[in-house]
């Protein structure tokens, strides 16, 4: 049985960005960050209205393309509800295409957005699930949904046919942990970032990054002071070095200083984990080369309402 909403009816979603990999863990660790979209939705009698502000109002597009769109029809599907029209308005603060969880954010706002119009009947997993489904991986939207740190994983069904499941589950995150961005003025595309990397690697490099994955997950939760050891990675970020090589200097200057840098998700963003502020000197130098610095919190999970 489908329901029609009623229209008028309207539903605001803040929607955190996110870090993905976290160093070691590809396609698996990810960190919600307090930069946030705000996506407003309302029902209206036909058609479709899209408003953008702020990041990527020059190029998104305005139509049913719309990453965001597609997933409120995605979702309203799935909840078996049925929109005449819809007007959506994003305003944007998440960097698009940057390593910050920008497309995963968009598919999790469109999917929350529909659920909470619908009387949300799909549950936290199923947002996951529909949202990570756009990317074909759930790190950064698992992060989006759930909140805080994120381990997350993608059951592949034996019969060739089934989709994919999106899995993940939250692990608490030290309360002295915060986040610093720093993001060249480029953008990176995830098709052509992976690319790059090697179809095989040396079973010497899989116990590696397993291991670190593993300290990871301890320095997050409660030993922050190995965080510099668990955001080692020899999976992705050699070879993304030479496409990157403005975000391979810095994270290896930082790593030099002893700062827990990465390369974030795809990039271009450098993400650095710390417990006490980043030398201002560093963070002014970074300016100065025409990086934008971002001091991030760590943020809870997407949030909505009707209005």
């Amino acid at each position: 049985m489908t329901v029609d909403l009623e229209v008028g009816k309207r539903a605001r979603v803040t929607v955190p960005g996110s870090s993905a990999n976290l160093g070691p863990g590809f396609d698996t660790l990810g960190l919600a960050l307090g930069i946030y979209d705000v996506v407003e939705v309302e029902v209206t009698p036909s058609g479709l209205e899209v408003e953008i502000f702020g990041e990527g109002s020059e190029d998104l597009p305005r139509d049913a393309s719309h990453l965001v769109v597609k997933a409120i029809r995605t979702a309203l599907k799935a909840a078996g509800a049925r929109a005449p029209g819809l007007k959506v308005r994003c305003t944007n603060d998440i960097p698009q295409s940057r390593g910050l969880g920008s497309s995963a954010s968009a598919a999790v706002a469109g999917v929350v957005a529909a659920n909470t119009l619908a009387g949300n009947p799909l549950s936290a997993e199923d947002i996951v699930q529909i949202s990570s489904s756009f990317e074909g991986h759930p790190d950064n939207a698992a992060a989006s949904v759930l909140g805080g740190a994120v381990v997350s994983w993608t059951e592949i069904p034996v019969d060739g046919v089934s989709q994919p499941e999106y899995r993940a589950v939250t692990i608490p995150v030290h309360s002295s942990i915060r986040a610093t961005a720093i993001i060249p003025d480029f953008h990176a595309s995830t098709e052509a970032v992976r690319r790059v990397l090697p179809e095989q690697v040396t079973h010497l490099d899989a116990r590696f990054n397993v291991s670190r994955v593993a300290v990871m997950t301890a320095a997050l939760q409660n030993h922050p002071e190995i965080l510099w050891e668990g955001t080692r990675d020899r999976l992705h970020q050699p070879y993304r070095a030479d496409v990157l090589p403005v975000t391979a200097e810095w994270v290896n200057r930082l790593r030099n200083r002893g700062y827990a840098a990465y390369l974030s998700g795809a990039g271009p963003t450098i993400m650095v984990l710390h417990t006490e502020p980043v030398d201002p000197k560093i963070l002014d130098d970074a300016r100065e080369a025409g990086l934008r610095v971002l001091e991030l919190d760590i943020a809870g999970p997407v949030s909505a309402e009707l209005v």
